[in-house]
């Protein structure tokens, strides 16, 4: 039979997972195979497992329990094996890269922090302090029907939204990056403009957290923090 697959671990990790069930219409109990110095934690499914909302957070329950009893490494949602033959022979091959990982996650949690800006107050900040834009805007108010303006201060509006977002979330970086051990920033997509994940020790946690509030408190109107975590490690498993 087909294995969900949620996470590795070192095989003295304690799992604690007798009362777990797993993905799937007919969820099967959450268990462990052992290889070598490794152990995988999956359970038996019997269809394609796909992303629905329950799916999504028995995949998550799973791996935030385990991650209560030691580190782990925690696979992306989706990930199968034909059977348990398949996953000890992996277990075995990457035994060496596994336990590295295990080692560099040790004792850390992830923090994924996103950031938006209201479009609307920011456009009244750029109008307000840029003096080019206001005199474009004043202009088109007053009736000056140059066919060049709209597109001169929608190019002006564009590189100011891009220089200042891009200041904003360069500080906020630099920021939290003290309180990490690694961190790995992305492409920002939708209204965000700042989308990064840090590697947390657990003894640096609530320094964290506190930084972070005081942070989304000094920034002010018009500009919202949204701080997910402690998560399972999945942005820094190699």
């Amino acid at each position: 039979m087909a294995l969900y697959v949620y996470a590795i671990a070192a095989e003295d990790h304690p799992l604690d997972i007798d009362d777990l069930s797993g993905v799937g219409s007919e969820p099967a109990p959450v268990r462990g195979i052992a290889s070598g110095p490794l152990c995988a934690v999956v359970s038996d499914i019997s269809e394609k497992i796909r992303p629905k909302r329950r799916d999504l957070s028995i995949h998550q329950e799973v791996q935030e329990h385990l991650m209560r009893g030691g580190p782990v490494l925690p696979l992306q949602f989706g990930y199968t094996a034909a059977d348990e033959s398949t996953v000890e022979q992996v277990l075995l091959k990457n035994a060496d890269g596994y336990l590295a990982n295990l080692e560099r996650l040790g004792g850390c949690a992830e923090y994924h922090v996103r950031a938006s800006q209201d479009e609307e107050e920011l456009l009244r900040q750029i109008l307000r302090e840029t003096p080019e834009a206001s005199e474009l805007n004043e202009r088109i108010r007053a009736g000056d029907r140059d066919p060049q303006l709209p597109m001169a201060l929608g190019q002006l509006i564009a590189a100011q939204v891009q220089e200042r977002q891009d200041a904003l979330a360069s500080g906020l970086v630099a920021a939290l990056v003290p309180f990490a051990r690694e961190h790995t920033v992305r492409q920002a997509s939708g209204a965000d403009f700042l989308n990064f994940s840090l590697l947390v020790p657990d003894d640096r946690q609530e320094e964290f957290r506190t930084a972070e509030a005081n942070l989304a408190r000094q920034i002010g109107d018009g500009v919202e923090f949204r701080l997910s975590g402690p998560l399972p490690p999945y942005s820094f498993v190699e």
